[in-house]
């Protein structure tokens, strides 16, 4: 794999890998053709499960490279840190408080941001769409780096994360699709609404990694910035989502301690 993707381009090779995290995301989507439903621990535990990626994705594949390669620059590693996770942080909850969604298992008057007319679908998608946006951004800021030539960056750590991220993007493709197909709508309809959301990891990534490229010396910035996204996302949504059932907490805080360790050894073992 990692010769493959050592063939192309940064740029493309964002691409190549925010295609895949699409299609895991409508691989998630694609259950609809098997089932109208899904049990609710297994969901449950699927969203723990993406949350333990993520968070472990934000320290090893974006926060930790990032004040190594602050240090590398020259910039005060802390406060390189600091700035950029909280600037992520401070974008999705801006992100959040305008852009029309509704998040999955909630009635349509529990909707946020700007209120508007849309159908409920459509803010579902938004919902998952929110997400994924730091999801693609920290994949292509990984490629970036790695073609900015710094030595804390790896094509092998680029490669975990995507694969990492593609893994958990698989229950979210679920979330917005299964839904939908309980209140009666078609099969297809249901899944192209669920990849659908997944359609701006490519886009992200791509922006992702042009800007590092021509801005090399924001790239630690880029790198927590990615980081405090993922992690806002975690915290304000997938875990309390994932715990929603108290009877299946116990359950959920194993997947999650699950998925943590499966992004840690990818992250290490390839990285």
């Amino acid at each position: 794999m990692i010769d493959f993707i050592q063939q192309f381009d940064p740029i493309m090779q964002a691409f190549i890998a925010t295609l895949f995290t699409w299609g895991v995301t409508a691989a998630g989507a694609a259950l609809v053709f098997c089932t109208k439903s899904i049990n609710l621990k297994v969901m449950d535990s699927m969203m723990g499960f993406a949350a333990g990626v993520m968070i472990a994705a934000s320290f090893w594949s974006l926060l930790a490279p990032g004040i190594e390669m602050a240090q590398q620059l020259g910039h005060l590693p802390w406060l390189t840190a600091v700035i950029g996770f909280m600037g992520g942080g401070i974008f999705m909850r801006v992100t959040d408080k305008f852009l029309p969604h509704l998040h999955p298992g909630l009635s349509i008057d529990k909707s946020e941001g700007i209120k508007t007319s849309w159908q409920r679908s459509t803010l579902l998608v938004l919902a998952i769409t929110l997400h994924n946006i730091p999801e693609g951004l920290a994949v292509g800021v990984a490629f970036g780096a790695v073609g900015a030539n710094l030595p804390s960056a790896t094509i092998g750590g680029a490669i975990a994360l995507a694969i990492g991220i593609g893994i958990q993007n698989f229950p979210e493709g679920t979330a917005v699709s299964m839904p939908l197909r309980r209140e009666g709508m078609s099969r297809w309809k249901s899944f192209f609404m669920g990849q659908a959301s997944g359609i701006v990891e490519p886009i992200a990534g791509v922006i992702g990694a042009l800007f590092v490229l021509k801005m090399q010396n924001i790239l630690p910035y880029a790198l927590c910035f990615a980081a405090g996204a993922m992690i806002f996302v975690v915290v304000e949504e997938l875990i309390p989502e994932s715990q929603k059932n108290t009877a299946n907490i116990d359950l959920v805080t194993m997947a999650t301690m699950i998925g943590f360790s499966v992004m840690m050894i990818l992250d290490v073992s390839l990285g």
